[in-house]
C-alpha cells in the first residue's frame, strides 16, 4: 500500500512519486486548495490537493525541482507534473475527509513554497502534491482531542485508541521497545538465557495479596499470579542453568499509586555462584547500558547538567547503607539531587525543660530528634506557608512542626538574641550554639524540628525534605543521580509481627544479633529519590532457611505446605545465587519523562484497578461461575443473562 513511511522523505526526493497511508492529524481549504496533515506512525507531512495543477503548471512545477538541484538533488530534474483530470478527482475526495479519516495517498514530492516552510516538521520543506486520494475508513468526530494534555485522563484511558495516535505516547512506546531491546542484547553478551516462568502458579506470601484464579478442573482450589517469579528463577539455579533473565509480567493486590500498577513488567535476573558485588556490577551494568543509549534524547538543557551525567555513567555509583540513608535522609530510597540532610541532635535535648523533648531524647535506641537546616528558608516560608508545612507533616504522623529561625548573624554570647521560634526557650545557650553549628545554620535560614519514635521522625521528616525542596525549587530535574542502597534490616516488626522486609529467601548476614539488628544481603538501586529496583543474595542452604522460617513463626508443616517444593530442590545440591530485578515501567516513566507509569503501559488500569477501555472487571454469566464451583451470596443481575 505505501512505498514509504511519512518521514522517510526529505528534499532529496524532490519529484519521486510516492504512495502514502496513515490518518487525518488536520485538514485546511485554502481558496479551493486543500492541505491535509498526513500522520503515521513516524510523524506528519502535508499532502496539497490542487484541482488546477497540472500540465499548465509544469514551468512551476519545475522551479520548485532547480531550487531543490540547488541542494544536490538527484531527483531534481524528475517532474513533478500531474495530470489535471487526477488532480481534480483527488481534490473532490480531499474536500470529503475529516479528522482522523484514514487515507490511502498517491502523488509527487515537491519543494514548499519560499517562505512556507514548517521548521517544526521533520518534512517541513516538502509536501506531497496528489493525483490520487482513497478515502479508506472514515472516524466520527472523536471525543477527545488527540494530543491535548488537558484532556480528563479517565476520559483518555476510555479512549485509550485514540489516545495512542498522540506522537507524544507512540515516542515513548518506541522508547520501551527500545530499551526491551538492549537490556535482551547486554544480558546475552553477558551468558544470560531468557526463560519464561508460569503465570499461573502457586500462591505464597510475598508481601502482597495475591490474585487468584479458580480451577475448574480441581473443585475448591485455586492457581495464583505470579507477585514475581522469585522461587522459580530461584530453581533455575538448581536447575543448573546459571544465568537465567526475562521481561516478566508481575500481579500484585495492592493498593495504587502513581508508580503502581495491578499488572507490571520486570526486568528479572538470576545467577548462580556469585557474591552480592557479582550481581551489582551486572545490575550497574545494565542500567548504564540502557541509560547511555538515551541520554542524547535526554539531553539535558543546561551543559553542566549533562556533562554531570555522563560522569555519572562513566563512574561507580556509589554506595550508602540502609541505616544511614534513613538517619540521613529519612528514606531507603533518598534523592540525592540535593544536600538536605538531617542531623540527629538527640543529645542537646536531653538537658530540656520540656518533659516531652527530654523524655524522647533519652531514649536514643527508639526514638529520634531530627533537625533539618533550610538555607535561605527564614527568607522564604511564610507564616502562612510554615502553618501548610505543618498540616503536611501531620498527616504523616507528626504531632506539630517546631521550628527556630536564624534571624541575625551570632556569636555564643548572643545566640538566644539571634534565634526565634518555639524551640529557644527549652534549649540552653551553650546547647543553641552546638545546634546551631552542627547543622551549619546561618542568617536567614530556618532549622525544622521532628522528634518522636524514629520510624514516624524518619518518615515523616523525609516527606518535608523532599516537600521542602520541591517548594524552594532546589532539584534539578534532569539530572541523573544513581545510588546503591544495601545492608537492609532482615527483618521489620509489624503489627502482626516480625515479617521479612523484602522476602524470606534473602541471606541474612549474621544470625547470631538480635532479631532488628540482623542485616540481609539485600541492595536497591536507586535514581533521583525513585527505586529502579533490587536483589538480594539468596539462601541455597536448608538449615539456614529453616531458621529463617522460624524466626518468622511460620512452622514446619506451614513451610513445607507453602514452599515444600523450594525447600526439596534447596536439599539437591543447590548453588549460591543471588538476583535482581528492575522495574521495567517505572524506568521507561523515568526515560520518557512522564509523570505516571500509566502513560508508558499500553492499557494501564486507573487507580481503582480498572480497565476503562473494556470495562474490567466486569460480572461473568451465572453457569461460568458454576463450573467454577463458586456461589456468590449476591450477583449481579447482568451477570445472569
Amino acid at each position: 500500500m505505501r512505498s514509504c513511511f511519512n518521514t522517510d522523505l526529505d528534499v532529496g526526493d524532490v519529484g519521486r512519486e510516492v504512495r502514502l497511508c496513515g490518518w487525518v492529524n488536520s485538514y485546511r481549504d485554502h481558496g479551493g486548495i486543500i492541505f491535509i496533515d498526513l500522520r503515521d506512525k513516524s510523524g506528519i507531512i502535508q499532502l496539497v490537493a490542487d484541482p488546477n495543477i497540472g500540465t499548465n503548471n509544469a514551468k512551476g512545477e519545475n522551479e520548485n525541482a532547480t531550487n531543490g538541484d540547488k541542494k544536490g538533488n538527484k531527483n531534481a530534474n524528475k517532474t513533478t507534473t500531474i495530470d489535471p483530470n487526477k488532480a481534480k478527482e483527488a481534490h473532490k475526495v480531499a474536500s470529503l475527509v475529516r479528522d482522523e479519516f484514514v487515507l490511502l495517498a498517491k502523488g509527487r514530492v515537491r519543494l514548499r513554497g519560499e517562505g512556507l516552510a514548517n521548521p517544526r516538521l521533520k518534512t517541513g520543506k516538502i509536501e506531497v502534491i496528489l493525483d490520487s486520494l482513497t478515502i479508506e475508513n472514515k472516524s466520527l468526530t472523536p471525543p477527545i482531542i488527540i494530543g491535548d494534555s488537558s484532556v480528563n485522563e479517565e476520559l483518555r484511558l476510555k479512549y485509550r485508541y485514540l489516545d495512542l495516535r498522540d506522537p507524544k505516547n507512540l515516542e515513548i512506546f518506541k522508547i520501551r521497545s527500545n530499551v526491551a531491546s538492549i537490556a535482551r542484547r547486554f544480558l546475552e553478551s553477558k551468558g544470560f538465557l531468557e526463560v519464561e516462568t508460569p503465570i499461573l502458579t502457586k500462591a505464597t506470601p510475598e508481601g502482597a495479596r495475591d490474585y487468584l484464579v479458580p480451577s475448574r478442573v480441581h473443585e475448591g482450589e485455586f492457581y495464583a499470579l505470579p507477585q514475581s517469579p522469585q522461587l522459580f528463577k530461584q530453581i533455575l539455579m538448581m536447575s543448573g542453568f546459571e544465568r537465567y533473565y526475562q521481561i516478566a509480567k508481575c500481579f500484585r493486590d495492592e493498593d495504587l499509586r502513581a508508580d503502581r500498577q495491578p499488572e507490571f513488567s520486570q526486568i528479572d535476573v538470576e545467577m548462580s555462584f556469585c557474591n552480592e558485588s557479582d550481581v551489582m556490577e551486572i545490575a550497574e551494568g545494565l542500567i548504564k547500558e540502557i541509560f547511555k543509549c538515551n541520554l542524547d534524547s535526554m539531553k539535558a538543557q543546561r551543559a553542566d547538567t549533562h556533562e554531570q551525567n555522563l560522569r555519572a555513567l562513566e563512574s561507580k555509583f556509589p554506595h550508602i547503607s540502609y541505616n544511614e540513608a534513613m538517619e540521613k535522609y529519612g528514606s531507603d530510597k533518598p534523592d540525592l539531587r540535593f544536600d538536605m540532610p538531617l542531623v540527629e541532635v538527640a543529645d542537646l535535648f536531653i538537658e530540656s525543660s520540656n518533659d516531652i523533648f527530654k523524655n524522647i531524647a533519652l531514649d536514643s535506641k527508639n526514638n529520634r530528634f531530627k533537625a533539618l537546616c533550610v538555607k535561605g528558608g527564614d527568607n522564604f516560608f511564610t507564616r502562612k506557608t510554615l502553618g501548610e508545612l505543618e498540616k503536611f507533616v501531620r498527616n504523616f504522623g507528626a504531632k506539630g512542626l517546631a521550628y527556630i529561625q536564624v534571624k541575625e548573624d551570632f556569636s555564643p554570647e548572643n545566640v538566644e538574641a539571634a534565634l526565634k521560634g518555639p524551640l529557644v526557650k527549652f534549649i540552653d545557650s551553650k546547647n543553641l550554639a552546638t545546634l546551631i553549628e552542627r547543622v551549619g545554620a546561618v542568617k536567614g535560614d530556618i532549622i525544622f524540628f521532628g522528634a518522636d519514635k524514629k520510624a514516624v521522625v524518619w518518615d515523616y521528616m523525609g516527606r518535608l525534605r523532599l516537600e521542602i525542596a520541591t517548594q524552594m525549587g532546589l532539584i534539578d530535574s534532569e539530572l541523573l543521580c544513581f545510588l546503591w542502597v544495601v545492608n537492609f534490616p532482615m527483618f521489620e516488626r509489624t503489627d502482626e509481627g516480625i515479617k521479612a522486609l523484602h522476602h524470606p529467601f534473602t541471606m541474612p548476614k549474621n544470625l547470631d544479633k538480635d532479631i532488628e539488628d540482623i542485616e540481609s544481603i539485600a541492595y536497591d538501586i536507586v535514581l533521583n529519590g525513585v527505586e529502579l529496583g533490587g536483589g538480594s543474595i539468596r539462601i541455597h542452604k536448608s538449615d539456614i532457611q529453616a531458621k529463617i522460617f522460624s524466626l518468622l513463626g511460620i512452622s514446619d508443616d506451614e513451610a513445607k505446605e507453602k514452599f515444600g517444593f523450594l525447600l526439596e530442590a534447596l536439599s539437591y545440591g543447590a548453588p549460591p545465587h543471588g538476583g535482581f530485578a528492575i522495574g521495567f515501567d517505572r524506568l521507561i516513566m523515568l526515560l520518557s519523562g512522564a509523570s505516571s507509569i500509566r502513560d508508558v503501559i499500553a492499557f494501564p488500569k486507573t487507580q481503582k484497578a480498572t480497565c476503562l477501555l473494556t470495562q474490567a472487571p466486569s460480572p461473568v454469566p451465572h453457569a461460568q461461575l458454576k463450573e467454577l464451583h463458586i456461589k456468590i451470596d449476591s450477583i449481579n443481575k447482568d451477570s445472569k443473562k
